[in-house]
């Protein structure tokens, strides 16, 4: 704790020796007011920024305008151009205004810009969704709802997203979906990616990107498309910041500080947190097997509960070095450590086949966890002019370590209890990961744009999966049939250009992107080594024709990939339940997608819509396949479930996003998205021999057409005293599949919030799953093995209180950080190219 308040101490110290360095302008001042409206509104603009430079492009002078679209500043008596800019409007400049006394500017009057290829907004909501020609933006900072949660809450609130109760993220009912963490892969890729998101915290997040059909410079990875996550970095003049204490039932307690000191050559930027977290579980099933005849064998319905727990710490530090006032150098490096444990009872209710009790059996399953990750990127963007002509290189390496243990007992209860089996499993995962990025900007008179780029992605990955059982002589032995040993190297190298341009009401933009990859994936302990060598083109082209500047209809095309990763290809992942297990496949091929969409967006004074048809068509898609293990665990069979390439997956949808404010106190944000999915293929295999030693071939049809839809509602509300209210409603529609079914659910959030201390500082409390209903609910039917019921509930409600104190800012310093245009850039949005 002294060594942290020192380095506290030596900031401070710091930051006011630059501060007295840079010192100030003598001579006489004099005030430059004004205020700004919108043009189709005529409501204020808040938080736009106005600058004042001098002919020559130094600034003496800037800031941001009120609550009422007026600003106020001092300099001293000269001759200057004054610049108004706010995202989504057209900037406006004043040039060589001679400034000799006081000087109220009168009205000043931004237009909204609604070009394709700048992605700029065209709604007036902008403290959530931010809806964009080619993207969604989600501001976190105004989300009371993710408080004191992780990563994963923030995604399951993004409209177009869901989270299932295993974490896995899907994009409009898609699970092909790359994340992306500040633009770049971090250590995302080896990892499991649900267990990472579910550690970082929510207010670490400054705004989430959404992008259904990314172009030609983002990476191709990703068949349902990209999600990107933007970590908070602070861009407010001066030393400012925050810090939010949350505690919360079951268990949730932590503490995050944001800090940021900016001046004209430097920009300093970092957040420090640790949370402690307790998520209670649970599960079951109830599995009826059969015989050869469809008669019924027996069951067994098993009941699982369990206490996840988590101690984080997490730590950002950056710099931006402003080097010209073209040039920005932008180098971070973050580090992340979560430890914690996973006491798991299950308990095995046998049956006869006339479901009568036979016995039960425990399974007591207690997983540690230690998990350290350390990532450093360094960015260089030179800006040769304002009209957009950059350059912009991008490097960064990170290192994962995971280790996860796990020490397991089976006991048969009865008079006395018998323990059958002690088993321990062992699961240790190294990944390095490194980056080159380079991206060229090149517009070409005032409405056409050339870009080219370069990727260089490099990753290793070692994972150290082992099982042993203890034996009569107290000697803990080797079980191969779950121990492995698998390395995944992975390179892949590509290029790309795209060019786009406006012609009258026209826009297009068209690009080809072509990717080298080379993969291998390698199970040491077997001798057993596979290199997968492709490269491919990646197509994309989009067609805008804009009516009005409220008006514009899209189409666009682009092709992706999806490559298997993690717990995809390797082979033992776990034995939390011993008659259900998941392997995963190191033969898997990566599937190709390609993704059609039909957009249209339209803005009246108060609402928004944004809408969208959809096609994905889908090679060699990811199927999960449930079989026999030819193995028994006190006669009931062991069933695998893994995932192959089979078939072609149609997925055909449409979607509507709407953002209405009826008043200011009242914004309503939803979503409603219903699709239909058809897959097509078969699988077969040879059962496990019987008794009698007969095999014969089985064949799963995975032939499928399903429907389904999910929708969400969030409405947030101004109430007098300051107060805000937020609700939000989601529910997702039973679908069926090849083997069964799923069940629709219906869940619900609501937070309230109050300002304190003259704004600075903000009382919380949210409950996540108000109803205590968000469960994953399945039927599956296996024919001539079983058929099952499973319900599988990740966390139980969830209530938080979150205090946030905020110091050198107010409560709306976050919308002005995010809407502040920097001349330097800083790297923060880059994206994958």
């Amino acid at each position: 704790m002294k060594n942290f308040q020192s380095s506290i101490l030596i900031l401070l110290l710091f930051c006011s020796f630059v501060t007295f360095a840079q010192g100030g302008s003598g001579g006489a001042k004099v005030k430059v007011s004004g205020k700004l409206i919108e043009k189709d509104t005529k409501l204020p603009l808040e938080f736009a920024n106005v600058v004042i430079q001098t002919p020559d492009n130094v600034t003496i002078n800037g800031g941001l305008t009120d609550a009422k679209g007026e600003f106020s500043l001092e300099v001293p008596a000269g001759t200057y151009n004054i610049k108004f800019d706010y995202i989504s409007f057209k900037p406006t400049v004043i040039t060589n205004k001679q400034i000799t006394e006081n000087t109220n500017l009168g009205v000043i009057v931004l237009a909204p810009d609604a070009t394709l290829l700048k992605e700029v907004e065209i709604t007036a909501e902008r403290t959530t969704v931010d809806i964009k020609l080619d993207k969604r933006v989600y501001n976190v900072g105004s989300d009371m709802m993710v408080k004191g949660g992780t990563v994963s809450d923030v995604l399951d609130n993004v409209p177009s997203l869901s989270v299932d109760g295993d974490g896995n993220v899907a994009l409009r009912g898609n699970q092909s979906v790359t994340i992306l963490i500040d633009g770049r892969p971090s250590t995302l890729a080896g990892s499991n990616v649900a267990e990472v998101l579910r550690l970082l915290p929510a207010d670490s997040v400054d705004k989430v990107e959404v992008i259904t059909n990314p172009s030609a410079r983002y990476d191709a990875e990703g068949g349902g498309g990209i999600v990107n996550i933007i970590l908070k970095k602070g861009k407010a003049d001066g030393f400012n910041g925050s810090v939010i204490a949350t505690t919360g039932n079951p268990d949730n307690h932590g503490v995050m500080a944001n800090l940021n000191f900016r001046s004209e050559q430097f920009n300093m930027f970092s957040n420090l947190g640790y949370n402690y977290r307790e998520n209670p579980g649970n599960s079951f099933t109830n599995n009826e097997y059969l015989n050869e005849d469809g008669s019924t064998k027996n069951y067994t319905n098993e009941r699982r509960t369990n206490v996840r727990l988590r101690k984080g710490f997490n730590a950002n530090f950056g710099m931006d070095w402003f080097l010209t006032k073209s040039t920005t150098w932008t180098n971070s490096v973050s580090f992340r450590r979560n430890k914690g444990n996973n006491p798991t009872n299950t308990y095995y209710d046998n049956f006869d086949a006339n479901h009568d009790y036979i016995d039960t059996s425990y399974r007591y399953n207690y997983q540690t966890s230690d998990d350290q990750n350390v990532n450093y990127s360094s960015s260089l963007v030179h800006k040769f002019n304002e009209d957009g002509h950059e350059l912009k290189i991008d490097a960064s390496v990170a290192m994962d370590k995971d280790k996860d243990n796990a020490n397991i007992d089976d006991i048969t209860l009865g008079t006395p209890d018998i323990t059958n089996s002690n088993e321990r499993t062992l699961n240790n995962q190294k990944e390095n990961r490194s980056l080159l990025q380079a991206d060229y900007v090149l517009p070409i008179g005032e409405k056409s744009r050339f870009e080219a780029g370069y990727r260089g992605s490099f990753a290793t990955i070692e994972t150290d999966a082992r099982a042993e059982i203890l034996d009569e002589n107290g000697i803990w032995v080797n079980n191969g049939d779950y121990s492995n040993f698998l390395e995944y190297k992975e390179k892949v190298n590509a290029l790309y250009s795209q060019f786009g341009s406006k012609v009258g009401k026209f826009s297009y933009l068209l690009g080809l992107r072509w990717e080298d990859s080379n993969i291998d994936v390698n199970l040491l302990n077997k001798g057993d080594y596979n290199n997968k060598r492709y490269n491919n083109f990646f197509p994309s082209a989009f067609l805008t024709y804009e009516f009005n500047e409220n008006t514009n209809l899209s189409i666009s095309y682009s092709r992706r990939i999806n490559r298997p990763r993690g717990r995809f290809l390797n082979p033992f992942s776990g034995l939390e339940s011993n008659i259900k297990i998941f392997r995963g496949n190191p033969d898997l091929n990566p599937s190709k997608t390609n993704s059609l969409d039909l957009g249209f967006l339209k803005k009246w004074n108060k609402i928004t819509l944004s809408s969208s048809a959809y096609l994905n068509i889908t090679n060699d898609p990811f199927q999960f396949v449930q079989r026999p293990s030819g193995t028994k665990v006190n006669g009931t069979p062991v069933i695998e479930t893994t995932p192959l390439n089979i078939g072609k997956e149609y997925r055909f949808g449409f979607e509507f996003n709407v953002n209405y404010n009826p008043f200011r106190w009242w914004r309503i944000n939803s979503n409603f998205n219903f699709y239909r999915n058809e897959t097509q293929g078969e699988f077969s295999y040879i059962t496990p021999p019987d008794e009698l030693g007969n095999t014969t071939t089985e064949i799963q049809n995975f032939n499928n057409t399903a429907y389904s839809w999910s929708t969400r509602v969030n409405s947030k509300i101004s109430l007098p005293l300051k107060i805000d209210w937020q609700l939000n409603a989601n529910y997702n529609a039973p679908q069926n599949t090849a083997q069964g079914r799923r069940i629709g659910v219906a869940s619900a959030n609501t937070s309230i919030s109050k300002d304190i201390l003259k704004e600075r500082a903000t009382i919380g409390l949210n409950v996540q799953d108000i109803f205590n209903s968000r469960k994953m609910k399945y039927e599956t039917d296996i024919p001539n093995l079983s058929n099952s019921y499973s319900e599988m509930q990740w966390r139980q409600r969830q209530i938080t209180l979150s205090f946030t104190y905020r110091f050198n800012m107010n409560k709306n310093d976050k919308q002005k950080q995010q809407r502040e245009q920097q001349d330097n850039g800083g790297g923060d949005e880059y994206m994958g190219g």
